[in-house]
Order: C-alpha cells, then structure tokens, then sequence
C-alpha cells in the first residue's frame, strides 16, 4: 500500500514516510492510493468478533507493508484498552436509535481511539532512529484533539508535543486536559480563531527552516495515521448489531471531517453501512455544500459544540478525492444537516427527560442530524449517532441545560485540581516558529 497527496502532485510514499511528514509536500493530505476490500469471510462472520481482532484486520488492509500482523495486534491492545459500546437510547416511529459511546477513552472523547493508536505507531517506527532527534507533534485543537493527543504522546522517550488552541474558545475541561500535563507537552494560546490555529500547523509544515531544522509531523485528522484508526469503530458498531439487521443510518458530528472521512472509507471496505449523515453545529459548509454543490469555506463561528467550530474543513479535499469530486455520487452516501445552540439545548433537555440519556452538545448535534433523517426517509431502519464526548467535559453547559449535576469520573476530577501552564501567542508563523525551534533544541541538548 502506497500513499498519495489529495493534490497529486508529491511522490506515493510509504505508511511510515506519510505518518511522520503529516503533510504532503505539495500541502495536500495523504490518502490511500487505493481503498481495499476487507475479505468476504470477515464480514461474514463479523457479529461478536473483538475489538482487537477488528482493529488488527482493519489497520492490516493499509500498513501490511510497513508492519507485521502481530505487533500490529499488540500495539492495537494496548492503544484501545477500553470498551466501545453499541447503547440503545430512544425509538423513532418504526426505527431504533442508538448511540455508540466513544467516550470511554482516558480523555473521555473520541479522539482517543485515533490518537493512541497513532501514537502507538509512531513509537514503533521511532524505536532506533533517536540519532535523528526528537519528534515534534504539532497539533491544533478546538477541544477533544488536544486533550487525546496529549495523553497519548506524554511521557513517551523521543516526543515533543505542542497543541495550539483558541484562547478561551475551548471548554474549562477541554483545557485543562492538555494545560496541565507538562513535561514534554507544551500548550499554546492562540490569539484568534481554531481555524488560525489550523493555519499556522499547515503552515509551519510548508516551511522550510522548521523542515530543515527539525523533525515534526502532525497529530490532527490532517495526519493519516490518527483517520485510519477512526475506520476501526465503524466495523465495530456494524458487529455489535444482530447478523439480521435493518438498513444502517450513521449520524457524525462532523468538524473537521475526519471522523466522516474515516466513516465513507469503512463503507467501501464493505461495512453493511446503508448512509451515513455529517451534523454539524451553524458552522454548516458541509451540508451547504451537499444542497448547493458549492463549497464556501469561511471564518469559524463560536457555538456551545466548540469542537465542531470549523469554517474550512481540512478532510473535505479527502473526501472530494474519494468521490471525484462528483457531488451527486456524495449525495448517494451522504446526508447533511445543521443546529443551533437552541435547538442543541432543548434535545439535550428533552432526550434526558423522556429517555434518561444525557447527552454533550456534541453528541447532541449527532441526535438531531440522525431523528431527522430517520423522519425523512420513512422506511424503518437501525439509527446510530456517535457519542463522541462525554457529558462531564461540559459539564457547566449540560448542567444549565438538565438542572442537575454532571457526574464528573475520577480522573478528571482529579485534573481539574492541577494548575494550569500555556504559553500565550499571536497567530503568527514567525513567532510560532521560534518557539518551535526553542522548544526542539531545548529537548535535542537534553534540557
């Protein structure tokens, strides 16, 4: 399996070169040169079959060249060492709705199954290059990805990490998930916007002093290596289903369109998934784009969903590779829809009062996006939101919203304790670059 840019234009390269570069030469994105099938006789007898045998089957399609099967299932172990559960939590008409938990995770967001694996990864192939010096991850974060790619890299021998935010554009918990570690993980208070923050990764990628001086890769959804494990869940919640199920409907609360991404990949590997929907908060250019078949990237607008607050979506230049940029044949698979704040609130209100379920803003979105399809299609089917935060992460929205407190687990609570360290920036390339190198040859002279 070989790797390409989504601009055509960079050589197809290894698993391992398109994991640690993060973005393609010509400032594309790495995607598989080909989408390949998983084999008839697994899908056949997916029902019940483990996570690790899923995550191993599954990462096995598109790095068999680059790592063996073994190791491979071993780092799947330890990276997703939580459970993914498939919970049922309302009927719609004829039409059941479940969520599948992804919160689970040790930053309780669903970026933790991306982040550990691709963690996990990385340190493999970085085992016995250390005379190349240290691994700078750069990373920006509108909430659940800074936390995970935080606590997936800390501590590890050879890694750097630096996460970009918004300053005050992220929730409390969000923040002090990746403001309190320390050690090798440096946060960084952009003075603007998340798509700021984005820009100035992409840029400093293109630079070429930072290319020249230092090896740095990418932990957002830009990074190959943290989109191919999302396919892992969607082959999941397919088997955690009766052999003998309806038609499935997906809902994605979609920011970035990763997790999407990840979602219409798994479809073409074979996974019985009939549609998939993007829900998004009223920063809505995917679904504008999938009525209009225009796409209008613009400045991002703050919402209760933060982590969604994306005006110019990095994986939709995937997604136009896959389908050819034909909006017709998306249309087939995908559905689109977007909510305010108001509406957010009163499903988050209504859905705990009549199912007891409580939902984040997030997953909210997800609710909403999937009760509407299901309405418009008519026909009975299995629906599935993905549960991508866990309710305590935003505990002060959901709590205003519920009127009553938000269990928060134990490991949080005791993060929540631990003072705070960032360092404060302009969205600026020439500073971000200093700090950078500051930071790089602090840690290659030991310091």
């Amino acid at each position: 399996m070989r790797f390409v840019s989504t601009f055509g234009h960079g050589p197809a390269v290894s698993f391992r070169r398109a994991l640690f570069e993060g973005l393609a030469p010509d400032g594309g994105l790495y995607v598989p040169d080909h989408i390949p099938r998983l084999a008839p006789d697994f899908l056949a007898h997916l029902s019940k079959t483990p996570l690790d045998v899923i995550a191993t089957e599954v990462l096995r399609l598109f790095l068999h060249d680059d790592i063996s099967e073994p190791r491979l299932r071993e780092l799947a172990c330890d990276a997703l060492s939580f459970p993914i559960p498939l919970v049922d939590v309302d009927k719609r008409n004829a039409s059941d709705v479940m969520a599948l938990e992804l919160f689970h995770g040790p930053t309780l967001a669903f970026k933790d199954v991306g982040a550990r694996t691709m963690a996990r990864l990385m340190e493999h192939f970085h085992e016995g290059d250390t005379e190349r010096g240290p691994v700078t991850v750069l990373v920006a974060t509108s909430g659940d990805t800074g936390g995970a790619v935080a606590d997936a890299f800390y501590g590890l021998s050879g890694f750097q990490v630096v996460v970009l935010y918004p300053d005050g554009q992220v929730s409390p918990i969000q923040e002090v998930q990746f403001t309190t570690l320390g050690g090798n993980v440096l946060a960084v208070a952009i003075q603007g916007s998340f798509d700021d923050c984005q820009r100035l990764v992409k840029q400093a990628f293109l630079d070429a002093t930072l290319r020249e001086r230092m090896r740095l890769t990418s932990a957002n959804s830009i990074n190959v290596g943290r989109l191919l494990p999302q396919i892992i869940y969607y082959v999941h919640l397919v088997a955690r289903l009766p052999p003998e199920h309806r038609p499935v409907v997906v809902s994605v609360p979609s920011g970035n369109l990763g997790n999407l991404t990840a979602g219409l990949i798994a479809m073409r590997l074979g996974v019985a998934i009939d549609r998939f929907v993007a829900a998004t908060n009223t920063n809505d250019v995917m679904p504008e784009y999938l009525r209009t078949g225009r796409f209008t990237p613009r400045q991002s607008r703050q919402t209760l969903s933060s982590a969604m607050d994306v005006g110019d979506p990095n994986n939709f230049q995937r997604i136009q590779t896959m389908y050819g940029g034909d909006v017709e044949a998306l249309r087939v698979d995908l559905d689109g829809a977007g909510y305010d704040d108001g509406q957010v609130k009163a499903t988050i209100a209504e859905v705990h009062r009549r199912c007891g379920y409580l939902m984040d803003p997030h997953s909210a979105v997800g609710y909403l996006a999937l009760s509407a399809a299901l309405d418009r299609h008519g026909r009975p089917a299995t629906g599935i939101f993905l549960a991508t935060a866990h309710p305590a992460k935003f505990a002060p929205i959901v709590e205003a919203i519920v009127g009553q407190p938000v269990a928060v687990p134990d490991r949080l609570r005791q993060q929540l304790s631990r003072p705070r360290q960032m360092t404060k920036l302009a969205p600026d390339l020439g500073a971000l670059r200093q700090l950078l190198l500051s930071r790089h040859n602090a840690a290659a002279s030991g310091g």
